[in-house]
């Protein structure tokens, strides 16, 4: 059927800020369905609160809200978009993950649908319901004859044990409703059963869990199915887990298409997932369907399936070329899978037709444990991986290989990690987030298929080819490179050994062995990704790496003679290398392709828009290393490259490059290192008469003792060369620093420790600039931080323009700012951190570093001042000056907006909340608002932080914020909230005439504060300590059951202000479109 006329109007929910569990997959869809349905003619409404997307770019749908994702924030946009909508209105939930879909169905329950006539297209109410209420699921599983896990439903801790009766231990414990297994886990004792309960009833909105028997070490595989109305059903692709169950499938390494299923078990698996999308009524889109079968018996199950595009959905649009999301849009609009073409294949094949892929494609996720020591790394069913890389090769071996290497975790292939038989028994036996080379390492140790496989559950096969790799390199590391010819190295690059790698075991350098192969004709060849086995033709240039066959003749690359740029992109998304890194090196593409450049994108993330093959005119899917990349230069021979982009990533490549005659385009990689390396960029501020923090360089711990005690203390300490500040901290005493010297070296290669003198109460700036070939400066915006000095500035909370600063000052930090862009000869972006100090009234401005590359703040300073800062930066590079673009004066917004960063504490139970000079979070939010309280509070409403409107408030600050605290004590009281606080908190209060009751310390004796956080007596934490050590860890308890109690809690006396301020507007939100935003400006 074709499309339908009756609706006009499709509003698009997005996924929000990013969080483990939900990640940039959903940009992708959304960037997706907004682009189905503009072609279709169609008025797109989108809202999402993540500044940092593709999707809320004014250009990429009709009406852009950048609000927070709550039904009554929803209601509002319906209300003032309804009467605008000619004819009829309706909402596509189905492409922002969990967030949209809960969205979506409160939306129902309270009676917004209905009231305002909107239809949820892409999903039914009732099919959402039956598909994530783990009962209603059961039940349909059970009438259509497929089997599930043996269970039970409890809403209360009762009922839960009742459960457990009937199954027994060990048991999996799964909340309805919620993301990424968040408060779930596997039990297999009474005290971890009843801990992991409580956490999963708080954590589902309904109240209620799914318990149920434990499939542990059965095999989980996926199936990726779209349907449509007429009953068509495709099998886009079939993925494998590696890892067994009891490992959540975003933690697993998969595999696809299925590897070790017969052609029998897989029309099985595919039936099923057929009947298990009729029986839910998903008729209009993707779904994902996971299944678990027994290898013993064969048993299958059916664990779980979601009616939505999902993590799952990117990988397998990538995996294929099929774009699951624009055709899933383009269903929910009435098409069928038949009346659409198949863009890959330049529609000579239908949608219909289902893709069959002729090569092997492996993820494997990335964690960012290093960042959370206390957190529990063992991996269960509650995700905790913070991105993932994927990889294509002719075999399951080169594209594993190819993974491992594009995960950028300093390894090159399977890397030796112990030969201890009780650590690699734990290791093999409990999976933590290295267990893969663990495996390698007992094969390496002489332990056979059976007993790896007795501890892993991996499936032989599996390990078999695991086995394989490590037997070659222990062959290898008794020869040299000399001593092998030209076919054993061909064979060893066809297995997917990278050249540094081979270098590694042949005892030589990664040099040798390029010129070595170069010698012997040994390169890749380039595959296309056509959706068809290369049954049709193709024009779409997706392309990845393979070793196989001789020469050109196999080569599918056909690269032309136009001019081109090339797009180094950020890999696997990390903390403190997130989506706007790819925000910018999509514009960076989109902008080249404007300007009538051919774009060559590279990259081997799957969840990003980067990576969609209609970003640029050709994507290698590849990982980013020295070797993948020249490569790829060497085929393509590209003007120039782009280089600042893509976060550290690619940085790290740019001296390589340019050592090997790449031309890189922008701001010079001798330049870079200037900024980049402490002792240059103090001779460049001493000239430019520029003010730094005092501090000083040391390569050794003596030397550190020594430096340390001439600055005097508290200090900042660093190593050189970190993005998100990797291993940075404040040290209070030589005691710290010690301790540091002696953990902090493994971090630094040969590059020296930074010292700096600690700025107390200073306030934090980011100024993101770009200056072009002619010298002229442009500052796209000043941020002001919310929370002081010492939080890394990924963590804090910025407000656009800034709320406190004088224009003396702004203008200042704008005057030096230019006077280093112009010092370090920047051609394009750059950003730079200062600290304010007040000294006798006056402001003192000191530098804290320079970063001339894209920095994260970019996409909330566009979407804040309308400029696309990316792409001017993009021409600037390009050779373009900023008037021949007609970039004039600078804009200050009469409007606030303030870009809060979100958390993913909930996944680490334990783990202490407080903010320091290292980055912990995941992804951010942006709120809008006409005062600076108005755009806080909505900031904290879209991180998801819950403001109380009434109850008891809890104070607890260190001696210097207590005047500050007075001033919070008065407004709260003034607002109706009840206070409570300790002794020496309590006292400062109740002197400035406020009422407050006071409560023991912990260490005081009970009851104390923690009971009465868990009794759920407190409404809202404020919570500021010492920046020591031992201060730290005496409050922790406090920050930890707060936590766990979801008490929202402000550890920097700043945030707990705005917090107070933002508070007052709670009653009075309004919603702002990024177009009506954007008008406003002159």
């Amino acid at each position: 059927m074709p499309k339908r006329t009756d609706i006009q109007t499709v509003l698009i929910i997005g996924a929000g800020p990013i969080i483990i569990g939900q990640a940039c997959e959903f940009d992708y869809s959304g960037v997706q369905a907004c682009k189905a349905l503009r072609e279709e003619g169609y008025k797109v409404v989108l809202i999402n609160s993540n500044p940092a997307t593709i999707m809320t770019d004014p250009a990429t749908a009709d009406v852009t809200y950048i609000e927070p994702i709550t039904w009554q924030t929803v209601e509002k946009i319906i209300a003032k978009e309804r009467p605008l909508a000619q004819g009829g209105f309706a909402i596509l939930p189905t492409m922002g993950g969990q967030t949209a879909l809960n969205c979506a169905l409160d939306l129902w329950r309270h009676g917004v649908l209905a009231k305002y006539d909107v239809e949820l297209i892409g999903a039914t109410p009732e099919a959402i319901d039956k598909a994530e209420d783990r009962l209603k699921f059961k039940d349909a599983m059970t009438k259509i004859g497929l089997g599930s896990a043996r269970s039970g439903i409890a809403h209360s801790m009762e009922e839960a044990w009742g459960v457990q009766k009937t199954v027994g231990f060990p048991v999996v414990i799964r909340p309805s409703f919620t993301l990424g297994g968040t408060g779930g886990g596997i039990a297999y004792n009474p005290e971890e059963f009843e801990t992991i309960c409580k956490r999963g009833l708080e954590a589902s909105p309904t109240n209620e869990l799914l318990i149920e028997e434990s499939l542990l070490g059965w095999k989980e595989y996926e199936m990726e199915v779209v349907r449509d109305k007429a009953d068509n059903c495709i099998i886009v692709c079939s993925i494998e887990n590696l890892d067994p169950m009891g490992v959540h499938t975003g933690d697993s390494i998969t595999v696809a298409p299925a590897q070790t299923l017969t052609d029998k078990e897989y029309q099985i698996l595919r039936n099923a997932s057929l009947a298990v999308l009729r029986e839910i009524g998903v008729d209009t889109g993707g779904s994902n369907v996971q299944f678990s079968i027994n290898p013993k018996d064969g048993r299958m199950v059916v664990i779980e399936m979601n009616p939505r595009v999902s993590r799952s959905s990117a990988l397998a649009s990538k995996a294929t070329g099929f774009p699951i999301a624009k055709v899933a849009a383009k269903l929910a609009i009435g098409y069928t899978l038949d009346e659409l073409r198949n863009e890959i294949t330049g529609g000579a094949t239908p949608a219909s037709f289902e893709p069959s892929i002729d090569y092997v494609v492996t993820k494997i996720p990335r964690f960012a444990f290093e960042k959370f020591p206390t957190a529990d790394s063992r991996l269960t069913t509650q995700m905790k991986s913070v991105g993932e890389v994927m990889a294509m090769g002719r075999t399951f071996q080169e594209s594993f290989q190819k993974a491992l290497r594009g995960l950028e975790v300093g390894v090159d292939g399977m890397n030796e990690k112990t030969q201890d038989r009780e650590t690699l028994e734990r290791e093999l036996g409990e999976p933590g987030p290295e267990r893969i080379w663990y495996v390698g390492d007992a094969f390496a140790a002489g332990w056979t298929l059976e007993e790896v496989h007795q501890f892993t559950r991996i499936d032989p096969w599996f390990l078999v080819q695991i086995e394989e790799i490590v037997q070659i390199e222990l062959a290898l590391e008794k020869t040299s490179l000399e001593a092998i010819d030209a076919d054993t190295l061909r064979g060893l690059k066809k297995k997917g050994f990278s050249d540094r790698r081979l270098a590694k075991l042949l005892k030589t350098n990664d040099q040798a062995v390029r010129e070595r192969r170069i010698a012997e004709n040994i390169r890749p060849v380039y595959k296309r990704v056509d959706t068809c086995a290369a049954e049709f033709a193709t024009d779409t240039a997706y392309l990845y790496s393979t070793y196989e066959g001789h020469g050109d003749g196999e080569c599918e690359a056909e690269p032309t003679n136009r001019k081109k740029i090339m797009v180094l992109g950020g890999g696997p998304n990390r903390i403190g290398q997130g989506i706007e890194f790819d925000y910018c090196c999509v514009h960076a593409a989109l902008a080249m392709r404007e300007d009538g450049y051919e774009t060559i994108m590279v990259n081997c993330n799957p969840e990003t828009v980067s990576t969609d093959y209609d970003t640029s005119d050709r994507l290698y899917f590849e990982p980013l290393t020295l070797e993948d990349v020249l490569e790829i230069v060497d085929k393509e021979k590209p003007l120039g490259v782009i280089v600042q982009y893509g976060g550290q990533t690619p940085l790290k490549l740019a001296l390589g490059l340019e050592a090997a005659g790449v031309p890189i385009i922008g701001t010079s990689p001798d330049m870079i290192d200037a900024a980049e390396d402490r002792e240059r960029f103090q001779q460049l501020l001493h000239t430019l008469g520029l003010r730094q923090p005092p501090n000083a360089t040391a390569r050794a711990e003596p030397e550190a003792l020594e430096k340390a005690a001439a600055l005097g203390y508290p200090l900042v300490v660093r190593p050189s060369y970190v993005l998100g500040g990797r291993a940075m901290e404040i040290v209070h005493e030589q005691r710290d620093l010690e301790r540091y010297m002696r953990e902090a070296v493994k971090v630094s290669h040969d590059s020296p420790v930074l010292l700096d003198r600690f700025l107390n109460d200073a306030i934090e700036c980011d100024v993101d600039a770009i200056r072009d070939h002619t010298g002229r400066v442009f500052i796209g915006g000043v941020m002001e931080h919310i929370e002081q000095a010492g939080v890394h500035s990924g963590d804090s909370a910025c407000s656009l323009p800034p709320y406190y600063l004088s224009k003396a000052t702004v203008d200042e930090l704008k005057r030096q700012t230019a006077a280093m862009a112009e010092g370090l000869n920047v051609i394009g972006l750059m950003n730079v951190q200062f600290a304010i100090q007040e000294v006798d009234g006056q402001d003192v401005i000191y530098v804290l570093e320079v970063n001339p590359r894209a920095s994260r703040t970019v996409p909330f300073v566009s979407k804040a001042t309308g400029i696309q800062l990316a792409k001017v930066a993009a021409r600037c590079m390009a050779g373009q000056s900023l008037d021949a673009q007609g970039i004039g004066a600078e804009v200050t917004p009469p409007y606030f907006s303030v870009k809060e960063a979100v958390f993913p504490f909930v996944k680490f139970p334990g783990v202490d909340t407080i903010l320091g000079p290292e980055m912990k979070s995941t992804g951010e939010v942006m709120g809008v608002g006409k005062t600076f309280g108005e755009a806080f509070v909505k900031s904290q409403i879209g991180a998801g932080t819950k403001l109380p409107t009434s109850g008891k408030v809890f104070l607890t600050v260190k001696n210097g914020d207590k005047p500050r605290a007075v001033d919070i004590a008065r407004q709260l009281v003034a607002m109706g909230f009840e206070l409570v606080a300790t002794r020496g908190t309590a006292a400062a209060i109740s002197e400035a005439g406020v009422a407050v009751q006071t409560v023991n310390k912990v260490t005081e004796g009970r009851p104390h504060i923690v009971d009465m956080i868990k009794n759920k007596d407190i409404a809202l934490v404020i919570n500021t300590v010492e920046e020591r050590r031992n201060a730290i860890t005496d409050s922790r308890a406090i920050r930890t059951s707060a936590l766990l109690a979801r008490v929202t809690t402000f550890t920097t006396i700043a945030g707990a202000e705005a917090a107070v301020e933002g508070m007052k507007y709670l009653d009075s939100l309004g919603v702002i479109s990024v177009q009506e935003m954007h008008a406003q400006l002159v």
